[in-house]
């Protein structure tokens, strides 16, 4: 169902429904700045249903509700760009800290992980690539890393693990290049052993039917950002019921919890990471884990 965006927009027309659409089924507030990349971003769909512009394509919509073509307009809009390795900085204390710490302190030799948000992949496919170069540390654990996503384009895409060499560029090291991927046309495909660890799942954060139990680390980067202050709180509270008292939630370098609600407050060990409120010791507020 095609519906308008909040009271609060300034957009108008075609603009106000598809933005509405995307506001919607996604939770996704479209921002001025990317408001006028609207018919830039929708011209591939304009063109595959025979539209001249987006009044054409917004009178189809608001009269024939067409769920296919609405779901290719929300793919569209959204915006789904990632990277290998996005901010080396936060991979480098994953690698470093926070998997050393998970590995000391779980007794089940069970690594759960949930990249929110994944886009087309890349985030997990990193996190992948950094467990298997560490194998013989993680030998004889099960590793289940769960990556969800709202656009079903991106998902197929992520499920497949086939990148373009632009993307392949884009933060993979050549050795793990040549390691992990192999040539598919002109362009590349993550390696079966890959594809394997990662489960790829199209699933909406504001009604979440892929995750279950308890995660050890949470990613939910360069999400949170497009939401209202409630939409927020809603994700984060969802994030805190799928953690336990030993978790951590990593967010995106403009993101934080502060003004949020109370299920997540400043980890005392990982700096930039969150950890479950209720799940912190007294006192614990201030000490930080020097990088190993």
């Amino acid at each position: 169902m095609v519906m308008p965006p909040s009271p609060a927009s300034s957009l108008q027309g075609a603009a106000r429904v598809l933005s509405g659409l995307l506001e919607a089924r996604t939770g996704q507030v479209l921002s001025e700045g990317r408001a006028w990349r609207m018919e830039t971003a929708l011209r591939p769909v304009l063109r595959a249903h025979g539209l001249t512009d987006m009044d054409e394509l917004a009178a189809r919509l608001l009269r024939k509700g067409d769920a296919r073509l609405e779901q290719e307009v929300v793919d569209a809009l959204l915006n789904n760009e990632s990277s290998f390795f996005r901010d080396l900085q936060i991979f480098d204390m994953i690698h470093r800290q926070i998997l050393p710490a998970i590995h000391a302190d779980k007794t089940d030799r069970t690594l759960r992980i949930w990249s929110a948000g994944c886009s087309t992949g890349q985030e997990a496919y990193s996190l992948a690539i950094r467990l298997r170069n560490d194998a013989a540390r993680w030998s004889g654990w099960r590793i289940e890393i769960l990556a969800t996503d709202i656009s079903t384009a991106a998902i197929d895409q992520a499920r497949s693990g086939i990148f373009s060499q632009m993307d392949v560029q884009r933060g993979l090291a050549v050795g793990d290049l040549l390691k992990w991927f192999e040539p598919s046309g002109e362009d590349w495909r993550a390696s079966p052993e890959l594809r394997r660890m990662i489960d790829f799942r199209h699933d909406n954060l504001f009604d979440a039917k892929a995750p279950t139990g308890a995660y050890d680390l949470l990613l939910c980067r360069n999400v949170l950002l497009y939401f209202t202050p409630e939409r927020r709180q809603a994700v984060l509270s969802l994030l805190a019921r799928h953690s336990h008292a030993g978790s951590i939630l990593l967010l995106g370098a403009g993101e934080t919890v502060i003004g949020q609600g109370d299920d997540f407050t400043a980890h005392p060990e990982f700096r930039g990471g969150y950890a479950r409120q209720a799940a912190l010791p007294e006192g614990a507020i201030g000490r930080v884990r020097r990088a190993g």
